[in-house]
């Protein structure tokens, strides 16, 4: 007959064997996800984290505009079902000479009766083009505040780098307007005045 000790500690040891090689392929895990992500990204087409905070830095300029040379520049936005507003471009495409300066609105209009502040979120498809798409001057550098039911027009001024790769011929930058969850807890409280202690007269 087996002494229940030993048992016991055959089953504590096997535990403790079976929880530290849990621990070990949770680490391992752990480091493989980055490669495995980007890897989903680059066989998707979805842009990964460091290519969405790569998007307005430039890439290496040639100096003048390629006039030889059109590009396709569609425009498309999303608004998030949190927040009130309708948002469009003024245009949905257009054609661009690389290195040349171009400049098209977008409009905003607040749908509720409240002052309410969101933030637009750009990407550029396909992600290859990203490093090429500077934007010189855009209202997405920028928390956006509109009052209740107020327009307001969103300039947005680009240039695409005459070294985009040849066989990215049209590209698509997107938007899309999130809320800022500061706004949902309504205008914030001034602080209040420092109390001045009272002190008698002599």
């Amino acid at each position: 007959m087996n002494d229940p000790a030993t048992e016991t500690r055959d089953k504590n040891r096997r535990t403790t064997l079976l929880l530290s090689g849990m621990v070990v392929l949770m680490f391992g895990f752990g480091f493989a996800l980055v490669p495995l992500y980007n890897l989903f990204c680059q066989v998707t087409g979805i842009q990964s984290l460091a290519q969405r905070s790569a998007i307005g830095q430039l890439a290496p300029f040639t100096d003048g505009i390629d006039e030889t040379r059109w590009v396709t520049v569609k425009f498309d936005t999303t608004v998030n079902p949190n927040l009130p507003w309708e948002f469009s471009a003024a245009t949905h495409k257009m054609r661009v000479h690389p290195g040349e300066t171009y400049k098209v609105n977008f409009f905003a209009r607040n749908r509720s009766h409240a002052t309410v502040t969101g933030q637009a979120i750009p990407s550029v498809a396909p992600w290859q083009a990203t490093p090429y798409f500077s934007k010189l001057e855009c209202f997405c550098f920028n928390k956006q505040t509109l009052t209740g039911t107020q327009q307001a027009d969103m300039p947005l001024q680009f240039m695409i780098s005459t070294d985009l790769p040849e066989e990215i011929n049209s590209l698509t930058l997107s938007y899309s307007f999130m809320r800022l969850k500061e706004t949902e807890k309504g205008v914030r409280k001034r602080d209040p005045l420092p109390r001045i202690a009272a002190t008698k007269n002599d």
